[in-house]
């Protein structure tokens, strides 16, 4: 069968698509890519066919931003007006003819690729989504079934329940259950799935000492100091200000190892000389990275939560925009992590809230209960399984449950 895959936005949008894309190629389909320009060649280079489909682009490594403080409202204006809108506007009629050239058995998009949802029922191919927005406040339908309800009026279709439309046939959702909002509900449709983290072969085993190279410290594992990984991801690390500075100043302090990534628009010179137990690089694995740490320091994105959830790590947040104020809410819920301020907080702030993620059990403890809960989802094969289905029956998920 042939599948379109179709995400907007950067890498955070696109590798929680491709570990099904990978999957169904493994047996035998066909995938494409389309998405916008800026990302064509992240996607090429992973191996993929891929065409662009316009729309505006949040990519531009170049241009560096002032570390502001977070507004929830202006994050929602975004979703709204950006994605549900502009974006979505500028792409979908592009979708429409890419659709219609390659006559995909099915469209798989991340979920806040609305354009592609709405070509896809232009066109008449059946449909999936990805979830990307972890807590899911961000694309509920207060925010975005105004904006869905216009273009698909502008592409004749009917604008009634205009969001449920979106997720009509399968919305695959990567995220333990108890860290969605529970004021968020899901659609019928929704399917839970493992995070792409757990599905992947663990680290080798073994009973001997051994040295520990895999994040650049020499330090004989059992005997090593705590280590925390840091990542601003790979968009907010250019409006982060001094917030990379503060952070390693905090982590200075204690004794821990320190790994730190500062993505492609930010290079590890920029932050000067590191101490004997940091190590910085612009970008490393992150199902490796997570393995050999024992806390997390972050911006708070979807993909880096619930990955560090996933694995039972504990986690202090520093959120900054998009969805991170939302998921920082729900490790404070969960009591799985702390927030901080990322505009205020100071060093001595963050290496105290890093000692207390380490120190106080309740917050590994808590963070191992999301763990295990995730590990019992349905994995990466069960998911593809049901892509097929939807792909080779046109029919809703809810249709083909037993």
């Amino acid at each position: 069968m042939r599948f379109l895959f179709s995400f907007t936005g950067g890498s955070g949008h696109f590798l929680p698509t491709e570990v099904f894309a990978r999957a169904l190629a493994h047996r035998g389909h066909h995938i494409r890519y389309t998405c916008q320009e800026a990302m064509v060649g992240t996607v090429s280079a992973a191996g993929w066919e891929v065409e662009p489909s316009g729309g505006a682009s949040l990519l531009e490594p170049a241009a560096r931003r002032a570390l502001a403080p977070v507004d929830r409202e202006g994050e929602e204006r975004a979703m709204r007006d950006f994605f549900a809108g502009r974006t979505a506007r500028e792409r979908a009629h592009r979708l429409v003819e890419l659709i219609e050239v390659h006559q995909p058995d099915l469209v798989l998009r991340d979920e806040v690729d609305f354009g592609a949802a709405i070509a896809a029922d232009a066109v008449g191919v059946p449909h999936a989504a990805v979830a990307v927005i972890a807590a899911g406040r961000l694309t509920r339908p207060a925010v975005t079934e105004t904006a869905v309800a216009a273009l698909r009026s502008e592409l004749g279709l009917s604008a009634r329940n205009a969001w449920h439309t979106l997720h009509r046939y399968l919305l695959l959702v990567p995220v333990p259950p108890a860290f969605r909002d529970p004021e968020v509900p899901l659609p019928p449709t929704a399917r839970h799935v493992r995070p792409a983290v757990l599905d992947a072969p663990p680290p080798a085993a073994t009973t001997a000492p051994s040295v520990d190279t895999s994040v650049g410290f020499e330090q004989v594992r059992g005997a090593r100091l705590p280590r925390v990984y840091f990542t601003l991801g790979t968009i907010f690390p250019q409006e982060s200000g001094d917030l990379f500075q503060r952070v390693l100043a905090g982590l200075s302090a204690l004794p821990v190892e320190s790994v730190v990534t500062t993505g492609c628009a930010v290079t590890p010179a920029e932050l000067g000389r590191p101490g004997p137990n940091v190590r910085i690089e612009q970008l490393l694995p992150l199902r490796e990275t997570l393995a050999h740490s024992d806390a997390v320091v972050s911006h708070g994105g979807s993909g880096t939560v619930v990955s560090s959830l996933a694995v039972g790590l504990p986690q202090v947040v520093l959120p900054m925009g998009a969805d991170q104020p939302d998921n920082a809410d729900r490790c404070e819920d969960l009591g799985v992590g702390i927030t901080l301020d990322a505009v205020t907080a100071s060093p001595d702030d963050i290496a105290e809230a890093v000692t207390a993620v380490l120190d106080v059990p309740g917050y590994r403890l808590n963070a191992r209960r999301i763990a295990e809960e995730a590990r019992h989802l349905p994995g990466t094969d069960h998911a593809v399984s049901l892509l097929e289905a939807v792909a080779r029956t046109g029919s809703p998920v809810t249709t083909l449950d037993p």
